[in-house]
């Protein structure tokens, strides 16, 4: 019976969890603007008919989180001339991503779910055998269809990369955005990754 509750539990998660194709959970959150430092109220009806990138993180100023955070602030403008909007969310307060922020310069905007309601509306699974909160990429389109979804607590420069190549693919405009080298000390190792293809076009 215990069995068989919980592979009931496991395939429950499963059906909540946001994939490739899935339409993406609305949300009102607060948090800060990149550009200005600021507080800002965001709400997801304000983000339709953009590409969008959210990326879900641990916490504020920790090392990997750090080093995520600063890989998209590195390429912020390749995702501006893409079109695209980029989104960190973590349980952390507001005035901890102010900070945040500020200290490396984040231009863009972090919102805070205090709760972990987005983040459990998204079904972002727990790493390191449950110990912390998962590190999970999303690339949403402009009808707000989840396009892309890369999980990988360690690897956090391809949560970039793997972003931008998604938009390439989802935008013109993306293709004068080049994709961050890989580090020169060590080759690129695949991650996991599920992508689905740009829609057919309507017939005329």
């Amino acid at each position: 019976a215990n069995r068989q509750f919980l592979r009931a539990f496991a395939f429950f998660k499963m059906a909540n969890r946001v994939v490739v194709g899935s339409q993406t959970p609305d949300f009102s959150l607060d948090g800060v603007d990149g550009i200005t430092k600021q507080r800002i109220h965001v709400n997801s009806a304000e983000l339709r008919g953009k590409i969008v990138v959210v990326y879900f993180y641990p916490k504020d100023d920790t090392p990997g989180c750090t080093a995520e955070a600063c890989s998209f602030r590195d390429a912020f403008e390749d995702f501006k001339r893409a079109g695209a909007t980029v989104i960190g969310i973590s349980s952390d307060s507001v005035e901890s991503h102010i900070a945040f922020a500020q200290k490396h310069r984040l231009p863009y905007l972090l919102l805070a779910d205090p709760d972990n309601h987005l983040r459990q509306a998204y079904g972002v699974p727990r790493s390191m055998l449950g110990i912390l909160p998962g590190r999970v990429t999303y690339v949403i389109d402009q009808q707000g269809i989840c396009r892309h979804v890369f999980d990988s607590q360690m690897k956090t420069k391809q949560h970039v990369e793997t972003a931008l190549e998604v938009i390439r693919q989802l935008t013109p405009a993306a293709a004068a955005a080049p994709v961050p080298a890989p580090p020169t000390d060590a080759a690129p190792v695949p991650a996991p990754t599920a992508t689905i293809p740009n829609p057919p076009p309507a017939p005329e």
